[in-house]
């Protein structure tokens, strides 16, 4: 099929990869990275602080990590972790603070406003007594 028809996208790499950014979004895959999603090796929290980001379990194991420290208070605060479930939409809301723990094989769908950058998140060192 040609291109001006149908884009067809795929990632099969460890991590985070945009796949495809129309106008105001842009979809995203984030496959498992034992080098940054283990609890032997996630070192940061993040937020962002202009828009939610939604995360849907495609394959695999994964447990969300939840900050609930409130407006500026530096820091995540407790990180609570959420077992997600396939198919189920996970929206992170604006501000909130966010990481991941994932299994072999772990793959999310991610959705999230396309200018979405490091220029307009923060992140936050996270330390082994933080996590659950």
């Amino acid at each position: 099929m040609e291109e001006k028809f149908l884009e067809i996208r795929s990632y099969d790499g460890p991590g985070y990869q945009p796949l495809v950014d129309f106008g105001a979004w842009r979809a995203a895959v984030l496959n498992d990275d034992p080098q940054k999603y283990r609890p032997e090796t996630l070192n940061q929290a993040e937020r962002h602080l202009e828009t939610d980001e939604l995360f849907i379990l495609a394959a695999g194991r994964c447990t969300l990590l939840i900050g609930d420290a409130e407006g500026d208070m530096p820091g995540p605060g407790t990180l609570r972790p959420v077992v997600m479930e396939p198919g189920k939409f996970y929206n992170i809301k604006k501000g909130v603070w966010h990481n991941l723990l994932t299994e072999k094989e772990t793959r999310i769908i991610i959705v999230e406003n396309a200018d979405t950058t490091r220029d307009n998140s923060e992140y936050c060192a996270v330390t082994p007594d933080m996590l659950p």
